[in-house]
């Protein structure tokens, strides 16, 4: 059915006495009883005029609207929305702006993203300070990074915390920057709102696709221009406000203030609040705000990431089929949950504001925005089965990402959290956090490691490791074939063990296997890595040496990088490999002109000499072109200058990732 809307107004006393010249389209929504409507280009102009027609004869025919232009006066900006209900049009007569409830701000500009941003997990942990609670707390840490508001994607409630801004010395390096652009003019341009640094707040971002998604946002945080917020004193205003901003009721509001979408402080600072509507809301709020953290933080790349949930004692089962299963089902219950919760919000204010007739409190699964709903997680027209295969897929992709962690010392099977995660730290370090109970890197100091040789780090390592220990020179090979006692998936397969049992190591290595749909060795060859850059958004952690066609591979944590590091990948990895090959090369030379090999045998040899060849000659020329190079340079980085600074400098030597050289965060 088509439906009709005015594209203009000639009032005489308010009334209108010309109505439509568009036919639009019913358009089903979800959160509506009837529909919203749109232009439908495709209308000749006589299918216009016609149904324009039969729709003045017949006014009741809910295709045409009358409406007076004294009504839109009312609204903010005086917006054509002619399809607001007398109770949605009462709403700003009758409420209040919801600048009148908080604070709103936008923040600041650094004019030099690059040089000012980074994602959290690119700098040294004891150079963050996460918790600061004011200004003066923050100077007086000594710490570079603060976390930042930068806007974001569609997620409510908590979450989206991934970006820290270098704010050293109350933001001296910024301040002085801008100063210099405005050619001495005061910094207070672009840093606005600097009074309300680090104080907790509702923070949104401005620019969306759909919907408004506010988020809770604890003392610490710095906000940025596209990461608007809202603060108060007052715990019930905060809590409605974050309620209302997530309600569907406030898009009603916003499709008309803002119909381009830019939820920046204007719009929604006049978005009307009904006295009353959310007061003594704060347990569903606070409820919202634990789902939702709770599932940010399953996630590694959260920096309140403690430990994998798949080896968590509450999910823990015999056997890892088992253990997901557990654990799906907790995540099932968390998406349910919200979603009454969110139902139960949207109906309250759905009350409050009269439009019962016009709106339903239902939200779909698509719009519960946890990561462990894979309805919002991957979204599209994906089948019920599709969705559940592809996050048991994702799962099992993250047990094998922790798995790397812990091979490196990122993290521990012993302790929760982040262990090795500053500027040389070392296996001794890792033996302090985990046994002398430091569960913070940052109670780790920023001096070189007393003990410097690998061998007396490995010994320390071996008295403290009851489970899992990491590996000793930080360079993991990553190849076709079980040359090194430390390739990547024998370590794996170690892990597995440790983790899960011996007894059960065939069928959970089966259900891994057929989860990601290859071989775990054939995973690290092909896709780990493509997998972990995604994950990272482009800054990964971990570094793949890797030569041109990929026959040699060795990975690398950046957090425990040296300047010797190059010179350790090419003397005990890449010609240790290369020896290696020349050896079953010679093997099978003497193979292939044995007088007691079968004609068969003597084929397949030479097919592989063959291969050899060319794997050789590869390492030769990466050898010669890029790793010798580099190891004699004895390359130096500075983690807080971040992943897109240093990786270059190691040039092909490294896998290439596309886009990293791209302007811009």
């Amino acid at each position: 059915m088509a439906h009709l809307g005015p594209r203009a107004f000639d009032s005489i006393g308010g009334e209108v006495v010309s109505t439509t010249a568009f036919v639009l389209e019913n358009v089903s929504r979800p959160e509506y009883n009837g529909s919203y409507l749109r232009l439908i280009d495709g209308n000749s102009e006589l299918e216009k005029e016609t149904a324009i027609r039969e729709a003045i004869k017949n006014p009741d025919c809910g295709w045409f609207y009358r409406a007076s232009a004294m009504v839109f006066k009312g609204i903010p900006g005086s917006p054509i929305a002619y399809w607001f209900s007398r109770n949605a049009l009462r709403a700003f007569r009758n409420g209040s702006p919801l600048r009148e409830l908080v604070l709103l701000r936008k923040g600041l500009t650094t004019m030099d993203n690059n040089r000012f941003l980074r994602l959290w997990h690119e700098c040294p942990r004891n150079n963050i300070r996460f918790d600061a609670a004011c200004s003066d707390i923050a100077k007086q840490s000594g710490a570079k990074w603060f976390p930042v508001n930068k806007g974001g994607g569609d997620r409510k409630w908590f979450g989206l915390n991934q970006f820290v801004i270098n704010w050293g010395n109350d933001g001296e390096e910024l301040k002085f920057h801008i100063t210099k652009i405005y050619g001495g003019q005061s910094y207070t341009k672009e840093i606005r709102s600097e009074e309300h640094y680090f104080k907790r707040n509702i923070t949104w971002s401005t620019l969306s696709s759909s919907t408004l998604s506010m988020r809770y946002s604890p003392p610490g945080f710095l906000f940025e221009s596209k990461g608007s917020v809202g603060l108060s004193d007052s715990d019930e205003d905060l809590y409605s406000t974050l309620t209302f901003g997530n309600s569907n009721v406030i898009n009603v509001f916003l499709h008309a203030l803002s119909p381009t979408l830019d939820f920046n402080a204007g719009p929604v600072g006049s978005c009307p609040v009904i006295a009353g509507a959310a007061k003594n809301n704060s347990l569903r709020s606070d409820l919202l705000i634990h789902l939702s953290k709770d599932d940010w933080d399953f996630n590694e790349t959260s920096w309140d990431f403690t430990s994998l949930p798949l080896l968590q004692p509450d999910y823990r089962q015999p056997t890892l089929r088992a253990t997901y299963q557990k654990l799906r089902a907790h995540w099932q219950e968390m998406t349910l949950e919200m979603q009454q919760l969110e139902e139960e919000n949207n109906r309250i204010f759905i009350d409050a504001y009269g439009l019962q007739d016009e709106m339903i409190p239902e939200v779909p699964l698509s719009e519960i925005t946890l990561t462990c709903n894979p309805h919002y997680r991957y979204g599209g027209d994906k089948s019920k089965d599709e969705l559940e295969s592809q996050l048991l897929s994702d799962t099992m992709k993250e047990f094998i990402s922790y798995a790397v962690g812990c091979m490196f010392g990122r993290y521990s099977l012993d302790a929760p959290g982040l262990i090795i995660a500053n500027k040389d730290d070392g296996l001794y370090d890792y033996w302090r956090i985990v046994k002398e109970g430091h569960q913070r890197p940052e109670a780790i100091s920023n001096q070189p490691s007393i003990i410097s040789s690998n061998e007396e780090k490995t010994e320390n390592c071996v008295l403290m490791a009851d489970s899992f220990v990491p590996d000793d020179d930080n360079v993991i090979p990553m190849l076709d074939g079980d040359w090194f006692t430390d390739d990547i998936t024998e370590r794996f397969f170690k892990f597995l063990r440790i983790t899960f049992g011996e007894e059960h190591f065939e069928e959970n290595l089966k259900f891994i296997e057929q989860a990601i749909g290859k071989t775990i060795r054939k995973y690290f060859l092909k896709d780990f890595y493509s997998d972990h850059v995604k994950c990272y958004k482009k800054r990964p952690i971990y570094w793949l040496f890797s030569s041109p066609k990929g026959s040699f591979n060795a990975l690398i944590y950046m957090h425990r990088y040296r300047p010797d590091t190059v010179s350790v990948v090419l003397n005990d990895y890449l010609r240790e490999f290369r020896t290696k090959l020349t050896s079953r090369k010679d093997h099978l030379e003497a193979v292939s002109i044995s007088a007691s090999a079968t004609q068969g045998e003597k084929t397949k040899a030479l097919k592989e000499i063959e291969k050899l060849n060319k794997m050789i000659h590869e390492m030769e020329d990466y050898e010669r072109d890029m790793l010798y190079p580099l190891a004699t340079e004895q390359v130096e980085i500075d983690l807080d200058d971040g992943v897109k600074v240093n990786y270059p400098k190691f040039g092909a030597a490294l896998k290439k990732i596309t886009g990293l050289s791209v302007k811009g965060k």
